[in-house]
């Protein structure tokens, strides 16, 4: 492939989106990107598509909206850089002018972003010395980077300082290492494939985490079967051991990825499948114990709203027909921002739009209440999704997903005892 960095070359990009990492993925294997502020994609999977395009409508309340299909195409330089663009199937320019691509870099500009570095380049006053030169100093201080990411692959648990700047973990400031990690492994496919193929299908689908300052997310892997009807007898025994070595057999439910914010230390802390796996059903109590608490207090205001949200999904979910959603995963998101907190004794204008739970962090005249806050349940990832609706599956399974519904029965019953154990 020619290279197609050059100032003379990005305006063949105006014609498309340029695709950016998408910072908050903390689970999964699929690469996700960020199309918008308010729309990321995905690698088209045939089976995924088909749920979202005949999705019942009690259900969409509570998965993310979708939003069409893109092909994603990518050049190659001699320094092995990759830049992903999305264009319009068919040459259908206007299926992406119909999105809002008004939060998008401007067209004046070009993204490059590889598995080691992210570079910006101008349009204006680019110039082959000067790319050539930069490109030598990003490999200078990538070597440092390097040896932080070989680092943070074999780490299970982190934690990020957020507010901090000029050193090496600020750069990962706003790239959790999962998603990195994700990242990686797609530009490498990709690269792999190059040869024979350079368009792929991507779907768009709503960012639920664009409403959110500090979004904190939980991953969580549902249901006693992982392995779809289609697995191969060696995928169905993988999936199968990590089941039995999980909470997945015990409880229907375990945790694949957790991002929280350490409101205390300002940090970040990141919690990866791997971990998640290893977790007795005392330590996932632990574990979503700690997915709330944000290092200086418990968030009881959320309790309310997420128990909503569960036990109305769970009765949806009750009356599908023949559905099953293995290897689906379930998101519980909120704002990790520091709620606002006045003293009881405050003029009632401050009063005003707050939560009439107590926090009980203090007593008397300086107990605080905390302000309302929005937290979001939805379901995610449907590649190994089936329902007799589809027609072509050989295995056809009748009445309710029943190891989905006892992941979410459970899963309601633990938060419940964290909420009644921390009022005592």
């Amino acid at each position: 492939m020619s290279p197609a960095f050059g100032a003379m070359e990005v305006e063949h990009y105006s014609k498309g989106v340029l695709l950016e990492p998408f910072v908050h993925q903390v689970g999964g294997h699929s690469c996700v990107l960020r199309f918008n502020d308010k729309t990321i994609c995905k690698p088209l999977i045939q089976r995924e598509h088909q749920f979202y395009e005949t999705l019942p409508t009690e259900m969409r309340k509570f998965t993310p909206q979708y939003e069409g299909v893109v092909s994603v195409s990518f050049e190659e330089d001699e320094d092995g850089n990759l830049c992903l663009i999305a264009y319009p199937l068919n040459g259908d320019h206007d299926n992406l002018e119909t999105l809002d691509n008004s939060d998008c870099e401007p067209k004046s500009k070009l993204l490059r972003w590889t598995n080691k570095k992210t570079v910006l380049l101008e349009n204006e006053k680019v110039s082959k010395e000067w790319v050539r030169q930069h490109r030598k100093e990003e490999k200078m201080k990538s070597h440092k980077l390097e040896e932080e990411f070989e680092w943070l692959k074999k780490s299970e648990v982190l934690y990020y300082t957020v507010e901090k700047k000029g050193s090496v973990s600020s750069q990962f400031k706003h790239h959790n290492p999962w998603s990195m990690k994700c990242h990686q492994q797609q530009l490498q496919r990709m690269k792999e494939n190059a040869k024979h193929r350079n368009q792929y299908k991507f779907i768009l689908l709503e960012n639920l985490t664009s409403r959110y300052e500090v979004p904190c997310v939980l991953d969580l892997k549902m249901g006693t079967r992982q392995h779809g009807d289609d697995a191969s007898e060696e995928k169905k025994a993988n999936q199968i051991r990590k089941c039995q070595q999980s909470t997945s057999a015990v409880i229907g439910v375990r945790v694949c990825g957790m991002q929280v914010y350490q409101a205390g230390t300002g940090q970040l802390m990141f919690m990866n499948k791997y971990h998640g796996r290893k977790l007795s059903v005392q330590g996932f109590k632990e574990a979503l114990y700690q997915f709330f608490h944000n290092g200086k207090y418990l968030r009881r205001e959320l309790f309310e709203s997420v128990l909503k949200k569960l036990t109305e999904l769970k009765s949806v979910l009750e009356k599908q027909e023949s559905y099953r959603f293995y290897s689906s995963s379930l998101l519980i998101i909120y704002d990790g921002k520091e709620r606002q907190e006045v003293a009881v004794d405050s003029d009632p204008e401050d009063l005003e739009d707050l939560s009439e739970e107590s926090s009980d962090e203090s007593a008397g005249a300086y107990a605080y209440k905390p302000t309302a806050s929005t937290v979001d349940v939805r379901m995610i990832d449907f590649a190994h999704t089936t329902c007799k609706y589809y027609g072509e599956d050989s295995v056809v399974h009748e009445g309710q997903d029943t190891g989905y519904v006892f992941g979410l029965q459970n899963l309601i019953d633990i938060i419940k005892e964290i909420r009644d154990e921390s009022s005592e």
